[in-house]
């Protein structure tokens, strides 16, 4: 092997057919023996191009509706060969088969046909085997042969062609080697993670992920730390779908945080009206509704001015002018939101660093999905927590119940204690966030936080009283003892929401109900570490 690989011969079979014919003209002006398969070779031949027919080479038709075409020693071979091994060579020259330089292969569209809801036969008949064989082989190989798999490889492979007289080097077929295993390990995740969906096989034996790189990071949570972001190619709305409109490149820690905030945020459907969270370290320093996306903001930010500095955004309904105009007046890291008009962007376009995301949509909260986190040694795999309650399953276990006005906050406290780290005290007046106690070791403090939170708000804002009188307040996990809920009522609350399932639910219930507090049991936690 050398380190220099001339190209002439090149085998194109795509399913994207983006940039082929542009590609077929560049090799074949650089004398290419160009082969190909079905609607590529017919792509290529409609534009001028002199291409041969990969059946021709094999001397075998394409069959059985072209699951069989390139699965044949005359194609294989010219991928594997060893173009310095004697016996190789001798091979070749025995059975007629031709060294084959270059492989350009994109596969059958089975993420693409599968986020369509396609059926289960369809689904099937868009696993692509030719290609991942061709593609391994190529890449096994890549000591004499370049394969390229992405259409951004294109114009690299082009200009490496140029550059070395139309030949390639070792390093610049290493990296499209690594690219081509990558893209096939992530295709049969794509498809082993969806047979498991579709036999309801929560657990398999073995579970695969992949991602294709989205942004290479600056650092990761901290400076000495290296990071990149990639996406798993959902098409749910967020962080990793939206458009960037303006500011500077995310962060690890923006995208982390700007993920919670859009998630949180999508809990509050945009018919129901504005709605409005602001998020500090992954965790929702205020959340409130409005008339308006304006007022919604100005309720969310007054729950915690201090932690909001520096904070992410995230809105239900497509930001305004006003709305963009009070959000400029303090430093916010990212806004965003299912849209922006413009006079919205035309505000935010004076602030240059701050980040302003689309998303054409919100996430839906109730879909299936599956979260992973990596410990030592292995992952952990969970359904993402897409529990919801109504009215309707609450359980009223206190002599009094809950007025219509207490139990309207206690489902929209519920719905932000959700995302907010255990343990986690919320307390919530008229539609807002007024105290947020997230991620203590024990609930009393949670609840001792937030009630302190609410106090310094109401100083700052020169309120009489702390913002904690008269609100209702979620807990995502139950009460062990009777403690947490009397510094609860202390700070002010009416009405409780918990889980419930304490062995001590009896003391905490009659707690409750000497205080003259309303309690409701949801029956599900929402623990979030």
């Amino acid at each position: 092997m050398t380190d220099l690989a001339p190209v002439t011969r090149a085998l194109l079979s795509v399913s994207d057919k983006t940039g082929l014919v542009d590609l077929g003209r560049a090799l074949a002006a650089r004398g290419i023996e160009l082969l190909s398969t079905g609607g590529s070779a017919r792509t290529l031949r409609e534009a001028g191009l002199e291409v041969r027919d990969v059946a021709e080479v094999t001397g075998f038709p394409e069959m059985m509706d072209g699951r069989v075409k390139t699965l044949h020693p005359m194609v294989h071979g010219g991928l594997l060969a060893l173009r310095d091994n004697a016996d190789h060579k001798a091979a070749m020259e025995e059975h007629g088969i031709g060294a084959i330089d270059l492989l350009v292969v994109n596969l059958y569209p089975f993420e693409e046909t599968v986020a369509k809801g396609a059926d289960y036969e369809t689904c099937i008949e868009n696993i692509d085997i030719g290609g991942p064989a061709m593609i391994r082989a190529a890449a096994k190989n890549h000591g004499f042969v370049n394969v390229v798999v992405d259409v951004e490889d294109y114009q690299p492979l082009l200009e490496e062609l140029a550059a070395h007289d139309g030949q390639t080097s070792y390093a610049f077929r290493q990296r499209l080697a690594l690219t081509a295993y990558a893209r096939t390990g992530a295709y049969d995740a794509a498809v082993s993670g969806w047979m498991a969906d579709a036999l309801a096989e929560a657990a398999p034996r073995r579970r695969a992920v992949a991602g294709k790189l989205a942004q290479t990071l600056r650092y990761g949570e901290n400076p000495h730390q290296s990071a990149a972001f990639y996406t798993d190619g959902s098409l749910r709305p967020g962080v990793a779908t939206a458009t960037q409109i303006q500011g500077k490149e995310l962060s690890y820690n923006n995208i982390n945080d700007t993920d919670a905030a859009f998630e949180l945020v999508s809990e509050f459907a945009p018919e129901s009206g504005p709605a409005c969270a602001i998020i500090k370290h992954a965790n929702p320093c205020g959340v409130a509704r409005g008339d308006t996306l304006m007022q919604a903001y100005g309720r969310a930010f007054d729950c915690d001015r201090t932690s909001a500095f520096g904070g992410i955004i995230a809105l239900n309904q497509p930001l305004d002018g006003a709305t963009a105009e009070e959000i400029s007046q303090i430093f916010t890291e990212v806004v965003i939101a299912p849209g922006a008009d413009d006079d919205a962007m035309s505000i935010f376009a004076k602030k240059k660093n701050l980040r302003l995301l689309v998303t054409n949509g919100l996430a839906d909260p109730r879909q299936a999905a599956r979260t992973w986190r990596q410990v030592s040694g292995g992952y952990l795999v969970q359904d993402k927590d897409n529990g919801h309650i109504t009215a309707d399953d609450l359980k009223v276990v206190t002599k009094r119940a809950p007025t219509d006005q207490e139990m309207a906050d206690m489902l929209f406290a519920w719905k932000v204690a959700k995302h907010v780290k255990s343990n986690a005290i919320v307390y919530v007046k008229d539609g807002a966030t007024v105290g947020v106690g997230a991620g203590q070791m024990s609930r009393v403090d949670s609840c001792r936080i937030a009630a302190r939170k609410a106090e310094d708000m109401a100083e700052a804002l020169g309120l009489g009283g702390p913002l904690t009188r008269g609100s209702v307040v979620a807990s995502d996990a139950f009460f062990p003892f009777a403690d947490g809920l009397l510094t609860a009522a202390e700070a002010g609350a009416t009405a409780v929401i918990h889980p419930g399932g304490s062995m001590r639910d009896d003391e905490v219930i009659a707690a409750a109900d000497e205080a003259g507090l309303a309690m409701v049991l949801t029956g599900m936690r929402h623990f979030r570490h």
